[in-house]
């Protein structure tokens, strides 16, 4: 594993959601190599159990748990099962969501519904179940992987949109309820992220304009002036920075890793 560098981050009880692929894997495995002790949350446990495996390999701790952000149940299972293994949550990444795109006035309720379930009231279940324990101890992370479309609007994607304008909104309201508490709240907005779920809208996309999936990509790439995707080790670099024990001064904020497509 990697050093735990200026993060101060040894032994800190960290959770991340959505972590059986993708941002929320790459989130996972950062924190391990910061020496944390990671529990890795997901509805897959098949691909939940490789990624926690691949932390271990390489030295790390991790616990897999299988968990559905949209049901409280769940979630406080999830809670319970890291506070038997090693103790309450110190650092929580958000990062469990869906993105589905469909033109507006031809999406189906349950896209809306779902949408917002998984990437909006997910991440509110989680803030309920693990910040009064951050607050009890005078110290806690929160961490929302929002987008840049928790800033701007983007067609076709309205309910993502939507679910992602309301995570910076619960970003921001948190964040002052919990200035003056040793917690801090803040969001990360990434562009197109080089993962699975990018590849799967270019695919669905490409089957619609009858372009080819890497030709859709490239538009994806095109639209950030550095013209490419954003790696997912690029965005987990940014959350560990964001837990940092010097960084408590920073909260509220939602910061862009876009390649320059957003500049607000």
């Amino acid at each position: 594993m990697v050093e735990n560098g200026m993060a101060g981050l040894g032994d800190k009880i960290v959770i991340v959601t959505g972590a059986s692929g993708g941002l929320g894997a790459a989130c996972a495995e950062a924190f391990a190599a910061a020496q944390c002790r990671v529990a890795l949350a997901a509805r897959d446990a098949q691909k939940l159990r490789a990624s926690a495996e691949r932390i271990a390999r390489k030295g790390g701790q991790a616990l897999a748990v299988a968990c559905d952000v949209t049901r409280r149940d769940e979630v406080i299972r999830l809670g319970a099962a890291v506070r038997a293994a090693w103790g309450d949550a110190q650092v929580l990444v958000n990062c469990a969501g869906i993105a589905r795109a469909a033109r507006f006035t031809e999406m189906a309720d349950e896209l809306w519904d779902r949408t917002l379930e998984t990437n909006l009231t997910g991440a509110y279940n989680c803030c309920q179940v693990f910040l009064p324990a951050m607050i009890e101890s005078c110290w806690g992370r929160i961490i929302n992987i929002a987008s840049t479309a928790a800033k701007v609007g983007y067609p076709h994607v309205a309910a993502y949109t939507s679910s992602k304008h309301g995570l910076l909104g619960l970003t921001r309201a948190l964040a002052l309820e919990t200035a003056r508490l040793g917690v801090t709240v803040n969001a990360i907005c990434p562009g197109y992220v080089d993962d699975e779920r990018t590849r799967e809208n270019a695919r669905l996309m490409a089957e619609k304009t009858g372009k080819t999936t890497q030709e859709i990509l490239r538009l994806f790439a095109a639209s950030a002036p550095q013209n490419r995707l954003i790696a997912p080790a690029e965005v987990a670099a940014l959350a560990v920075f964001l837990a940092a024990e010097k960084l408590g001064a920073m909260t509220g904020q939602a910061i862009n890793v876009d390649g320059g497509a957003v500049m607000v």
